[in-house]
């Protein structure tokens, strides 16, 4: 097994805090772990601004600037990072084929997945001159900010539904536009928005454009069905439609639920392949937090160490 050119006893699929604290611990554990972080390492949080809630940063920290610390951890250990993607794999056998971006091909006993899950975006252009400015896909990452203000929430299932109701804790208004006349979320999620005094709902309502100077200051709506629009000051913007984890190259192998996280062993991060592990957002659709990732890229490094030990390959 350990003849093949370019083998591995840990490759860490992807970076962010699950990967690079993986990759913390299994080069910790002297498994000299290969890293492909991508073409754009560090993940979600490399588009976030302050970062406020992460345990040991007690005036918070630019969301670039810590993924930096996480790099230069894991290369302290020795981690070996390469700034390529994977882009094919056969898990059906060990040591397990990957094929990176160049059409080089690595062989691994374990392989670790920390490919993350992106926010879905309604796809407006004001969209992206907004992001970090009042703009978001996370409250509970970024509600704090507007604490006192008036926000908008996009989105009509359990998602829009929970950070409608955690916003309205901190903010004076929620305005939540739904685009029918209906939500999609559970009756009791409904209810909880329904009886919220300081959340407003929008029924056909879409939106238009975000609009603003330096910071958001209002956005614009249109009623599908009267088609008249009209303007919301607001200086938050929360798009709550959903996320979709990275794990297209794991279809047909890994096992999934409908809407593509991985899914792994209660309590564990072993998938339904023998000494691969999923740890991040690309299995994790209910708490998606820095800090609950850090913590599965913990679990998966042990658990590869351990599955490597019984197999007498460590």
């Amino acid at each position: 097994m350990s003849q093949q050119p370019n083998h591995e006893k840990v490759i860490i699929i992807g970076s962010g805090p699950s990967g690079y604290t993986a990759a913390i611990y299994a080069a910790r554990a002297g498994l000299t772990p290969l890293m492909f972080a991508g073409i754009l390492p560090g993940g979600q949080l490399m588009i976030t601004t302050e970062v406020e809630n992460y345990p040991g940063y007690p005036e918070g920290i630019m969301g670039p600037e810590m993924m930096e610390h996480f790099r230069k951890q894991a290369e302290r250990f020795g981690t070996r990072i390469v700034y390529e993607m994977i882009t094919a794999c056969d898990l059906s056998s060990t040591p397990k084929k990957l094929t990176d971006g160049s059409g080089k091909v690595f062989y691994a006993d374990t392989v670790i997945i920390s490919t993350g899950a992106d926010a879905k975006w309604l796809g407006l252009p004001s969209e992206q001159t907004f992001m970090n400015r009042g703009a978001s896909a996370c409250a509970v990452c970024d509600g704090f900010f507007f604490r006192g203000k008036e926000v908008a929430v996009v989105g009509a299932g359990d998602t829009a539904a929970e950070e409608a109701t955690y916003l309205a804790k901190l903010c004076p208004t929620v305005h939540l536009l739904v685009r029918r006349d209906e939500m999609r979320a559970s009756k009791f999620m409904q209810e909880r928005v329904k009886n919220t005094p300081n959340i407003k709902i929008h029924w056909f309502t879409e939106t238009v454009e975000l609009m603003g100077g330096e910071k958001l200051e209002k956005i614009r709506v249109i009623n599908t069905q009267t088609k008249i629009e009209s303007e919301i000051p607001v200086s938050g913007f929360f798009v709550a439609i959903g996320h979709k984890p990275n794990t297209e190259i794991f279809k047909g192998q890994l096992d999934m639920d409908e809407t593509g996280y991985l899914i792994t062993k209660n309590g564990t991060t072993n998938t339904n392949i023998e000494g691969v592990f999923a740890a991040g957002d690309a299995q994790d659709k209910t708490y998606r937090q820095a800090v609950t990732a850090a913590g599965t890229g913990c679990m998966a490094a042990l658990d590869a160490e351990r599955w490597l030990a019984a197999n007498g390959l460590h």
